[in-house]
């Protein structure tokens, strides 16, 4: 036998039917606002890498620089830094919290269970002086009951809720790329610097033997009576001097590898990395069109993520002039003895609905409204500065790549010529034929050529490394999670 529905259950059903088909969505239906963008970068213009098969467009963009060092380094920033573990479980904690509201859609459903044992009896005195007398005994009532609680979201409040929180999510996804991508590339600078101090500790060791055979020249040449003792000390001066700057470069180098270890999420102590030969070269890397930016780079993912979630907190406040619906309902079975408890007379049931709308509230409800379309506003702002402090970085970077590499071939002519006219010198000075002076000016000066050459080439890839993270590494749009 099929048991038909409460009366008042038939006629709630449709009015529930209709309030969940009925539902729409206040509030604007967002789109991704429009940015300033130009159709090519100005600084490329004239200037192509000339094998773009080997740019850095890939995840591990790294691997264009082949160190194996620094790939084994890098690999390590992914797994073991807390910077990243932190971003990670913030991104985790705002996907956590696109469930919870998700859940806000669909009824409560709650079950209870009660057993409620009373006494009852005694006599009573009254007025007259007669007596009352009641039966005395324990009564026990079993109550197991099904409740339920729905609030439907007819304007859409709900459904904004977890775009706001979608959005977000995908914001802090952005936030964690990002994060990544600069500690990725906050290694290979410092991994850099550590090769640029090896390559500068050998050009120091080499001054350094070369000052010291200046040094036993003019101390072959002061005890012949050919030299005077100043340029004894100047030379003992240059070559103590070159020593001094070999220590230094120690102290700068450990600073450099403690710093490549707290990337990596180990401790200074665990990571000794043994100096290395200078041979990194600058990759090439194509710079594509401006509008790649907007789905390439991490930090314009996030803020355009957090003006969409702007966006729906405006149909989130929006709701708030409408009003609300709440259903509940309960049924169940109560009764005395176990036996009986499921008998249909022990049965009860209740539905109920309620509409609740604010008459007057002093304009707080359009205030908020207000508040969060001024939040919008703020986030769409970001979101364009955001775009056109990529556009400018990429193009910082173009014009140091191109400006670098014709200042990396004169300085290096630089320094070959500076090198040849210090040999010169100190050959001439050993003949007797110039004065010791023309001997410091020579070697003063091939020192800081060579210095100078070696800093163009290491500016030349850090440029390359700021220009890969400028174009957003490996990252895409795609990559971000649907929630």
């Amino acid at each position: 036998m099929t048991r038909r529905l409460p009366a008042s259950l038939r006629v709630l059903t449709p009015t529930l039917l209709a309030a969940a088909l009925g539902a729409c969505v206040v509030g604007p239906h967002y789109s991704r606002p429009a940015t300033p963008m130009t159709a090519t970068f100005k600084e490329a213009d004239g200037w192509a890498p000339a094998h773009p098969s080997d740019a850095a467009d890939r995840k591990d963009w790294w691997t264009v620089f082949g160190d194996p060092v620094l790939d084994d380094l890098e690999r390590r920033v992914n797994i073991s830094n807390q910077t990243l573990a932190a971003a990670e479980a913030a991104y985790r904690e705002a996907h956590a919290l696109v469930q919870q509201d998700r859940a806000a859609l669909f009824p409560t459903i709650s079950l209870n269970g009660s057993a409620t044992a009373a006494k009852t009896g005694g006599s009573a005195t009254l007025s007259n002086g007669g007596t009352v007398a009641t039966t005395t005994g324990t009564r026990t009532v079993y109550q197991p009951s099904v409740g339920g609680s729905w609030a439907p979201d007819i304007w859409g409040s709900v459904r904004r809720t977890i775009q706001n929180a979608s959005a977000t999510a995908q914001a802090s996804a952005a936030t964690l790329a990002n994060a990544r991508l600069s500690a990725q590339t906050e290694l290979a600078v410092d991994y850099i610097q550590l090769r640029q101090l090896d390559e500068e500790k050998r050009l120091l060791d080499a001054t350094a033997e070369a000052y010291g055979r200046t040094l036993e020249i003019t101390r072959n040449r002061y005890a012949a009576g050919v030299a005077a003792r100043s340029d004894l000390l100047t030379a003992q001066s240059q070559l103590q001097s070159a020593q001094a700057n070999v220590a230094d470069l120690a102290q700068q180098r450990a600073r450099a590898e403690h710093a490549l270890a707290i990337l990596t999420g180990r401790a200074p102590a665990e990571v000794t990395l043994p100096p290395a030969s200078w041979t990194l070269t600058p990759p090439a890397i194509p710079a594509a069109v401006p509008s790649t930016l907007l789905e390439r780079r991490p930090d314009i993912a996030a803020a355009e993520r957090a003006a969409a979630a702007a966006s729906a907190q405006i149909g989130v406040q929006t709701a708030a002039y409408f009003p609300t619906l709440s259903l509940t309902g309960q049924g169940g079975y109560a009764a005395s003895q176990l036996g009986q408890l499921f008998n249909a007379s022990s049965s009860f049931w209740s539905v109920g609905a309620s509409v609740a709308e604010a008459v007057f509230d002093a304009g707080a409800r359009r205030a908020k409204v207000a508040q969060a379309r001024a939040a919008y506003d703020q986030a769409v702002a970001n979101y364009r500065q955001t775009v056109l402090t990529a556009l400018g970085q990429v193009e910082d970077n173009l014009a140091a790549q191109r400006v670098l590499a014709d200042e990396s071939a004169l300085r290096s002519a630089a320094a070959d010529s500076a090198t040849a006219g210090e040999t010169i010198a100190r050959n001439e000075y050993a003949a007797g034929t110039v004065a010791y002076t023309t001997v410091v000016v020579a070697q003063t000066g091939a020192l800081a050529a060579r210095n100078s050459a070696l800093a163009i080439q290491a500016q030349r890839l850090t440029t390359s490394v700021d220009l890969i993270e400028a174009l957003g590494g490996g990252w895409t749009r795609a990559a971000l999670p649907r929630n």
